[in-house]
């Protein structure tokens, strides 16, 4: 199965950072961003590019300038962020998007088992939000509960 890397789990924690620090109308400069996370300014660069050109973060320029999210952390899933940072989430190859369907699965006794895996890490991802990461503890998503 394919591990996460730095550059979604990093996203996460930018997203986070600034859902929890960013206030009313108000743009963070990445600086202040990577010094709170630990993480070099350079990296975080990279990152913040792909979350501007999604639409999950606005980026502001000059005086006052930096980053804020354009959505509700509520409406930001780990699933649809981690896909935009690490592509496709599928535990095996054969399932990828956009993947020429194996020749064996017709026959192949153990897809019913990584379709279901498949089914779950999505459902799971999907469940989970930024809101539900926030440091304030306000809420929990039901399926961390147990």
């Amino acid at each position: 199965m394919a591990m996460i890397s730095t550059r979604g789990r990093y996203a996460l924690r930018i997203l986070i950072d600034l859902a929890e620090n960013q206030g009313e109308d108000r743009y963070l400069p990445l600086k202040e961003v990577a010094e709170r996370q630990g993480i070099s300014e350079k990296y975080l660069e990279s990152i913040v590019k792909s979350l501007v050109q999604a639409r999950i973060l606005k980026g502001s320029r000059g005086k006052g300038g930096g980053y804020r999210l354009m959505r509700a952390p509520s409406e930001c899933t780990l699933g649809s962020i981690l896909r935009l940072t690490e592509g496709d989430l599928s535990p095996v190859s054969c399932l990828e998007e956009g993947k020429v369907v194996c020749e064996s699965a017709g026959d192949c006794p153990t897809l019913p088992v990584w379709l279901r895996l498949n089914g779950l890490i999505q459902q799971f991802l999907e469940s989970v939000t930024l809101a539900d990461l926030m440091g304030d503890g306000s809420t929990q998503p039901p399926c961390l509960l147990k």
